[in-house]
């Protein structure tokens, strides 16, 4: 299959690690050269979100059938929630010319990995476990049976991340300026392949 444009750049790590953050910095950074993939979730929204912006807010049924007609790339469901990543989101971006970006779990991870988009894989994790715990303790948005669960997948992520040949680079978010800045190294050293020729053939 012919690319249609660039490899998307798919971030994934346990919740807390900072990916959000460090994505945010980077579209913030290049809206001109990266835009973000707007998942689908059954959750309902939490306050400040808007539906569009930061998720499709869908319900469970009209998602399922969705699934059905092959309309996603990936789907994970976590706490009774289903989490999508649909093709029309993917190529919205692309068609814009635009680096895409992705922000999704490892079950997404590996179920992108069978696709033909041949993506750039970026593992964000945290310094330690127990950092992670006083980071997500510090959000206070979650009772004490979620947030346990969140550290249990947390430490499963963390050892699928690190195993060889799973991700493209490990970055250990301890200090946020230094893990943008290997962020940045990576994206510029990677993509630049992505970019066409200036006399190649736009047939």
């Amino acid at each position: 299959m012919v690319q249609k444009g660039p490899r998307p750049l798919v971030f994934f790590g346990p919740s807390g690690s900072g990916k959000s953050t460090l994505l945010k910095r980077l579209l913030k950074e290049y809206p001109d050269k990266f835009g973000f993939s707007v998942s689908h979730t059954t959750r309902n929204p939490r306050p400040g979100e808007k539906d569009g912006v930061h998720y499709h807010f869908t319900v469970k049924e009209d998602m399922i059938a969705a699934v059905e007609r092959g309309e996603f790339i990936e789907t994970a469901t976590f706490s009774g929630n289903m989490y999508g990543t649909s093709k029309r989101a993917v190529e919205d971006v692309r068609r814009s010319g635009k680096t895409c970006i992705l922000d999704i779990d490892i079950e997404g991870v590996k179920q992108i990995r069978r696709t033909d988009l041949d993506p750039l894989l970026v593992f964000i994790m945290p310094p330690s476990i127990e950092e992670l715990e006083r980071r997500l303790r510090a959000r206070n948005t979650e009772e004490e049976d979620a947030l346990k669960k969140r550290l249990e997948v947390a430490t499963k992520e963390i050892e699928y991340g690190q195993e060889p040949g799973n991700c493209h680079i490990t970055i250990v978010n301890e200090n946020l300026d230094k893990a943008y800045a290997e962020l940045k190294n990576f994206v510029s050293q990677n993509l630049k392949d992505n970019e066409p020729e200036p006399n190649a053939s736009q047939e």
